[in-house]
């Protein structure tokens, strides 16, 4: 475009030559305009533009993560309710309920299912005699391995296990049915400590495919209580005072055991920042001034069976000793794992 040039006389009469363009922006600079206006046309002065910033999102607690989806029991005898399973009053209960199996309305399921509103549906499958390949592999007593219970939205998962896996039935009736005097409760160590160093694989199995079908679960994993006093007086049920020391220094490391599992399967998951964990409930101590032998005991003394010797209810929590776990394990839903869950809400 061809400038525009106009002749402009100076004071003393000189004539110069401006471009018309340069007149006529400083005539435009010089006129005030609105903010908005300078803004369209030199850039100059526009405000910033106001954006609406999302909040990050929440980390859930441990009590929101516990109950986003479907609480799911398993386990063995002392997840069932074994020692408060009644033939008359349990028949049909969880699940229309594989009767040998011996899910019981006093087990701590209920206590803990009827605690909370689960956003989703889960399950009752814990199984008397349960073992850890019962929970990954074989099924039990005509069901499916308790692990095909479990989904992608169960949000919560109790269990006890390992009793079972180092024949703890059968350690304490050969406690039982010996000759007084005789040391073979107190014999089974060897065999004993054999089986117990194979448990923690079987658990790392178990713990890791528990993660992988439920991989936003809250695992609780329930310990095994004291079944003597620290310092048994007596004998009870033909246990001599060193065979209880003995038992109980057997649950004691069955116990540690399992909360090295458990530990370290929830390592991992925070390792790698997973939304899971797995959480160990210590039941060691939980009965203290209710053992065998004492006033008020939380678990069954020795109950003789025809067809079992010693029957399956004998050193089981009682209704009792189920309404501690339950208090234990709502006391762990709220408290969470006592580090960052990686699960997230508004």
């Amino acid at each position: 475009m061809a400038v525009v040039w106009r002749r402009i006389r100076t004071r003393r009469g000189a004539l110069i030559a401006l471009p018309l363009a340069l007149v006529l922006l400083a005539a435009v600079v010089a006129v005030p305009i609105g903010v908005s206006r300078r803004c369209r046309i030199f850039g100059q002065g526009c405000r910033a533009p106001h954006i609406r910033l999302k909040p990050p999102p929440r980390a859930l607690t441990p009590l929101e993560a516990a109950t986003r989806g479907g609480y799911v029991a398993l386990g063995d005898s002392y997840s069932s309710g074994e020692g408060a399973w009644s033939p008359s009053a349990d028949r049909a209960y969880a699940n229309g309920g594989a009767e040998d199996c011996h899910r019981s309305r006093q087990s701590y399921f209920p206590t803990v299912s009827q605690a909370y509103r689960f956003a989703k549906a889960g399950g009752f499958w814990a199984c008397s005699g349960a073992r850890t390949e019962n929970l990954l592999n074989t099924g039990e007593r005509g069901e499916p391995p308790q692990i095909d219970r479990l989904a992608a939205d169960t949000s919560l998962v109790t269990l006890s296990i390992g009793g079972n896996d180092i024949g703890f039935s059968q350690i304490v009736q050969k406690c039982v049915v010996k000759l007084p005097w005789s040391s073979a409760c107190r014999d089974q160590n060897t065999d004993i400590r054999a089986r117990m160093a194979a448990l923690p694989g079987s658990l790392r199995s178990v713990l890791d495919g528990i993660a992988r079908r439920a991989p936003y679960a809250r695992v609780l994993v329930l310990g095994y209580p004291r079944p003597f006093p620290v310092r048994p007086q007596r004998s009870i049920d033909n246990i001599g005072t060193a065979d209880q020391g003995f038992l109980n220094g057997i649950v004691h490391d069955l116990d540690y055991t399992i909360y090295l599992a458990a530990r370290d399967a929830d390592r991992r998951l925070a390792a790698a920042r997973k939304p899971g964990s797995v959480e160990f409930v210590d039941t060691y101590q939980a009965f203290t001034g209710h053992e065998l032998g004492t006033a008020q005991p939380y678990l069954n003394a020795l109950d003789l069976s025809i067809s079992e010797l010693v029957a399956a209810r004998s050193f089981h929590p009682n209704s009792l000793g189920y309404q501690k776990f339950g208090e234990l394990m709502n006391r762990q839903i709220q408290a969470g794992p006592g580090r960052q869950i990686y699960q997230w809400g508004r």
